[in-house]
């Protein structure tokens, strides 16, 4: 267990504590995303009192060198001045690690596309593309080709139903800010994405999990913590959920809306994955208690900064009243060559493209890893396994071998943590490269020393 040896000195123990603290980050002695000891017994090992630990992690929370979570503890947090500094002095001969962490698009190594379109801006000489805010002309346009392209999910939507953003992460924040109340309580699957619960962190809106099974949310379960919560809104992922990769059948779907109207609760729909499948969002069937959210960056490319909510006109103007909020971190460049690849049909190839490579992966990961793989009927660009010993352990030994996966506890919500982790299979260079790292985590199953 991490202990410093704290300096005998004036200094109130609290803050040497919290000195203590960064110095070990910047020294990488504590690593991102390590947990600190538990308050108690630190405090015994270091003959303080446990208020003092208490307060010295609440000021290094509050330095944005740590977080914590009722319940799971305190870890070191990655965007840490001290963390960061630390990731700076790391020697630039470290072998590379094999990344099976990132949910990003794979990409191809032979497109050209955006070459192209910059070339082709740069010959037009047109420099209000970064010399100027956006227009009203180029939203509206920008509205129209978002609510284009989602035809291709099922939705018939005009551009009154429709608000661009930068991203789906900001639209999720944006959303949360709008409609919640600071210190409402808002139900979340009881695993879900790491974006979704800092989002709810940051805005301070306490979390209630609702439980899982291979279809995603279970409505029996919904319906169970609606009731004894009293929580109105919940941010779901009916559609290659993260981490598990579930896709809900219709009969969920109908199920899960029914208690959600019955509820009248308000969805907030996160269908960043969703066009990599064939099944439409849940959104239609929640006759305007839903909002969904979405962006290009998982399924078309990951820096072009183009996200959307997409809601009843009524609920959208309560969302943005002023019909700036979504928009305002949107960049005119982005803006422009997304518009162009919806108009042209890029946006379209290059998405068929990553579903035909995701296709191909998730089948070389079912080979590799069979019954260990938590199965679904779609291909995702995540796999989820369930590990034969202590989830934490099997990450820490991947990433000796180079190698990084994501263990549970990041995407738990609450104290039960299955043993499981989640293993991207898109972030891989190639697939000779993914094909390396799945055999090096396979073969660590099998370990008896896991």
């Amino acid at each position: 267990m991490w202990t410093p040896t704290l300096p005998d000195n004036d200094r109130p123990r609290y803050l040497a504590l919290v000195d203590a603290i960064a110095s070990a980050i910047e020294r990488g002695e504590l690593k991102v995303g390590e947990r600190l000891p538990p308050q108690r017994r630190l405090a015994w090992n270091l003959g303080l009192n446990p208020s003092t630990t208490q307060q010295a992690y609440r000021e290094a929370a509050a330095r944005h060198l740590v977080s914590g979570e009722v319940g799971r503890g305190t870890y070191v947090l990655a965007g840490s001045q001290e963390a960061t500094l630390f990731r700076l002095k790391q020697p630039p001969h470290q072998p590379a690690l094999i990344d099976l962490s990132t949910n990003v698009p794979v990409m191809d190594p032979h497109n050209s596309d955006l070459a192209s379109s910059l070339h082709q801006l740069l010959a037009q000489g047109d420099s209000t593309l970064l010399d100027h805010y956006l227009d009203p002309e180029q939203l509206l346009l920008g509205r129209i080709q978002c609510s284009r392209w989602l035809a291709g999910r099922g939705l018939t939507l005009t551009a009154d139903d429709l608000a661009p953003c930068a991203s789906a992460q900001q639209a999720l924040g944006v959303v949360l800010q709008s409609l919640c109340q600071a210190g409402e309580a808002v139900m979340v699957e009881a695993l879900t994405a790491p974006g979704i619960k800092a989002a709810c962190r940051q805005l301070r809106l306490p979390v209630h999990g609702v439980a899982l099974d291979r279809e995603g949310l279970r409505p029996d379960e919904l319906d169970r913590v609606a009731r004894a919560s009293g929580a109105r809104v919940l941010v779901t992922t009916p559609t290659l959920h993260n981490p598990t990769g579930a896709c809900m059948s219709e009969a969920r779907r109908q199920a899960l809306a029914e208690v959600i109207r019955r509820r009248g609760l308000l969805v907030i729909e996160d269908d960043v994955y969703g066009a990599l499948t064939d099944q439409p969002p849940l959104y239609p069937l929640l006759e305007g208690q839903g909002v969904l959210i979405g962006s290009l960056s998982k399924t078309v490319a990951a820096g072009l900064r183009l996200g959307w909510i997409v809601a009843r006109p009524a609920l959208l103007a309560q969302i943005d009243p002023h019909t700036q909020a979504p928009h305002w971190p949107l960049s005119p460049l982005d803006l422009r060559i997304a518009c162009q690849w919806l108009a042209d049909g890029t946006a379209a190839r290059r998405l068929a493209w990553q579903r035909q490579e995701i296709g191909e992966r998730w089948r070389l990961a079912r080979v590799l890893f069979g019954n260990a793989l938590v199965k679904g009927g779609t291909a995702s660009p995540h796999a989820w396994l369930n590990t034969p010993g202590d989830a934490a352990t099997l990450v820490s030994q991947c990433r000796a071998q180079g190698v990084e996966i994501v263990p549970a506890s990041a995407f738990a919500v609450g104290t039960e943590i299955p043993q499981a982790v989640r293993i991207s299979l898109s972030a891989a260079s190639s697939r000779a490269c993914l094909k390396q790292g799945l055999e090096i985590v396979r073969d660590l199953m099998r370990s008896p020393a896991l």
